[in-house]
Parts: C-alpha cells; structure tokens; sequence
C-alpha cells in the first residue's frame, strides 16, 4: 500500500534548507582518479568511483560530473568527491553560403558543479557525523597532499546552488 504524504510550503522549505554535510574545496592539478588516491593514503578512507555520476541540467543539456564515494558504515557518514569543472563539447551547424557552406563547428563548453566557485577543482562533501576534530585533522591531512595548493571549508549556506549537492 501507497501512502502519500502532503507537506505545506514551510515543511518543505525547512527540510530542502536543512544541511547535514560540511563541505571542503579543494584546488589542484590533480586528476581526479590520482586525488582520489592521495586522499586514500592520507586519510582512513577508501574513495571509489562511483557507478552514479551526477547530472545537472545546463542549457538544455544534462551534464555529468563524476564522484567518487565512501561510505564509511561504522561511523554513518558519507565522504564525496566531486569534480567541480566538466567541458563538454556540442556540434554546432552553420548554414552559410560560400567557401564554409553548411559546415559543422565544434563548441567547447565549461560547466560548473557550483558555479560560485569556478576557482575550485574539487569539492569533499563529508556528513555531519564527523566530530569537529576529526574535520580539523581532515583539513590538515589534505594540506599535506603535494600537488594540492589549496583547501578550506565552504559555508553551505552562503551557496545560491546549493541544490546541486542534494543527490
């Protein structure tokens, strides 16, 4: 049996508001496979591809952007790696007349996972369960990653798409 649950606007509004996750931004040159690694020496946890990647519509176009998860069930917290630029390219058809009739050009286009942040390489989504010193000792662990030149927190609720990280 279905049942079916009617929310009013403001239960809906607390319940889409409500953050159980800090956020890291992390910017390298990393790849996103080698990143995944470091962090797997540094830290105790084992970040694996996922099977699901992300899908954000933009223009008309649903967009990819690959993660690499961990879901650590003794704790009850989830560890996220998601690449925050994916370039996707379309064809695009001009109709002209002359020399370049009819041609078909390539258009290369980047797209933000948070586009606030266009700086960051990669955000670390890590549940709420992680006690404040072990997301201080997280922080500190990253900073020791060599071709990472840069992490720090992000206040979720400064984030306009923030409905991005809801998946």
């Amino acid at each position: 049996m279905v049942v079916y649950k009617l929310l009013n606007d403001e239960q809906e509004k607390e319940e889409y508001d409500k953050i159980d996750y800090q956020l890291i931004a992390i910017h390298t040159t990393l790849e996103d496979y080698r990143l995944a690694y470091q962090i797997n020496k540094c830290l105790p946890i084992v970040l694996s591809k996922s099977h699901s990647n992300i899908s954000i519509s933009h223009k008309n176009t649903e967009i990819q952007f690959v993660r690499f998860v961990f879901e650590d069930e003794t704790a009850l917290v989830n560890w996220n790696l998601i690449k925050n630029k994916n370039e996707f390219s379309s064809e695009n058809l001009t109709v002209n007349t002359g020399l370049f009739a009819n041609s078909k050009s390539q258009i290369s286009t980047k797209t933000y996972f948070i586009p606030e942040f266009k700086k960051v390489d990669f955000f670390l989504k890590i549940g709420i369960n992680v006690s404040p010193l072990e997301f201080e000792n997280t922080l500190l662990q990253l900073k020791k990653i060599d071709n990472i030149s840069t992490v720090y927190t992000v206040d979720p609720e400064t984030i306009k798409s923030k409905i991005n990280l809801i998946f």
